[in-house]
């Protein structure tokens, strides 16, 4: 942009974007290394908490686990879950501890790498900063996808799962509830739970137990190594997972959601002339679930056994039932006026904008190009994304581990860029090393 690098700006050593989980974790890192930084943030702090979920939204781990290792939920027991504010409380609280030095309500514009010099020009909405490193720590919920499927005006209300709050919110008459994530069953059963017709549609899902043998399944994942898998399973990168920690938390069970009067359907697939058409996968969705949802049961199982615990036997857990008439003889067609649905809710998911960062980070899809969070522009790292480095990536806890990670990169490479200038003394990666080593053996 011309003008651009004769712009007076504020510098410093990292601007990190995003203060959710991501720009918390990251800020608490980089300041254990001494290094300077802002975290600039569009909203407040752990906005999407308060403002982009629905009123009764929970936690769907237990707060003994969705957390960070430094602070503890001071108001909610270790095996409960925590509200939607009691999370943004706790992040709030957390860039208290840690002295976060965040900056509210500044949106960056752009970012882009310097001519002739290192490092980069981040445009903001209250002026530019020169920054040599960029953490984009956004996230992966910044857009809300719909499925280009039913046209405006073919009912009263479309609306994404971001949007929706509670059932009041939604005129009289059934509700189409599209995805079966935890998003679409929680919705879905609140929404028949006040009074109303509901129809769900379900894709492919992974469905693990939310306790099994006197234990969450988060901690399952965690001794049986789940957690730390570096990839997904082939065909798996985008499957939801059906976990409920609403109630008191329970497992999503597609069998009881049918038999208190939720009607399920298959995947979502096309519309015409007000008639929307609905993919013969029902049966299939389901039992791809159920099969997850029993692999894990016998891997604990065999966990128990191998390690000789202690934990009680829990043999009804493997009984499914039979399947409900909804799905050995689904719907295939839904005549939206005649069956007097009046609203869709869309619990389809989010896309990526990265459409500030103007480096080459991205792929042709604007997706971005990294590995472990180091992107493919040195000096821009990813930060909060799913399968960032492991399945427990996107989780409150997984993402203060890659966070860790990512400042250990970035010290390291200040350390190299600081070799022969005034600024080099401390910062060498043996010198970075060395402190590193001293601080974590306190």
């Amino acid at each position: 942009m011309p003008g651009e690098e004769t712009e007076e700006a504020e510098t410093t050593q990292v601007v990190v974007v995003g203060a959710g989980q991501a720009g918390v974790a990251m800020s608490e890192h980089l300041g254990a290394h001494g290094i300077p930084h802002v975290v600039l943030e569009r909203h407040r702090i752990a906005e999407r908490w308060r403002t982009e979920r629905w009123d009764s939204l929970v936690a769907n781990g237990p707060a003994w686990h969705d957390r960070f290792p430094g602070l503890e939920f001071d108001d909610v027991a270790p095996d409960a879950f925590a509200s939607k504010e009691q999370v943004a409380d706790y992040f709030v609280a957390y860039a208290e501890k840690i002295g976060a030095p965040v900056r509210s309500g500044v949106e960056v514009t752009s970012v882009r790498r310097h001519e002739g010099r290192p490092g980069f020009r981040v445009r903001t909405s209250q002026g530019a900063i020169d920054a040599r490193f960029v953490v984009a720590a956004t996230g992966p919920f910044q857009r809300p996808v719909i499925p280009p499927i039913v046209p405006d005006g073919a009912v009263p209300v479309q609306i994404h799962s971001s949007g929706y709050r509670n059932p009041e919110q939604l005129p009289e008459g059934a509700v189409l509830v599209v995805g079966a994530g935890s998003s679409g069953v929680q919705i879905a059963d609140e929404l028949r739970r006040s009074g109303r017709r509901v129809l769900l549609s379900v894709g492919p899902h992974d469905r693990p137990p939310r306790e099994y043998r006197g234990r969450d399944f988060c901690w399952w994942l965690g001794v049986l190594g789940l957690w730390d898998a570096e990839t997904p399973p082939q065909g798996a990168e985008h499957v939801t997972i059906a976990v409920s920690g609403a109630r008191g938390g329970h497992t999503v069970d597609f069998r009881a959601l049918a038999a208190g009067g939720i009607e399920l359907v298959g995947l979502t697939a096309s519309f015409d002339d007000g008639v929307l058409r609905f993919a013969p996968d029902l049966a299939d969705n389901i039992a791809l679930g159920d099969a997850k949802y029993l692999a894990l049961l016998r891997a604990a199982d065999a966990y128990v056994e191998r390690n000789g615990l202690d934990l009680p036997q829990e043999p009804e857990a493997h009984v499914l039932g039979p399947d409900p008439d909804c799905v050995t003889d689904p719907r295939l067609t839904l005549d939206l006026a005649g069956a007097g649905v009046t609203s869709i809710v869309w619990a389809t998911g989010f896309a990526a904008d990265y459409g500030w960062l103007q480096v080459d980070a991205l792929d042709e899809n604007g997706r971005p190009e990294q590995r472990r969070g180091v992107s493919a522009e040195p000096g821009v790292y990813f930060l909060g994304l799913p399968w960032l480095s492991r399945r427990g990536s996107s989780f409150i806890w997984g993402v203060w581990h890659d966070a860790r990670y990512v400042a250990d990169h970035i010290a390291t490479r200040r350390g190299y860029l600081a070799y022969g200038t005034d600024d080099a003394a401390g910062t060498t990666p043996a010198a970075r090393n060395n402190t590193l080593s001293d601080s974590r053996n306190c």
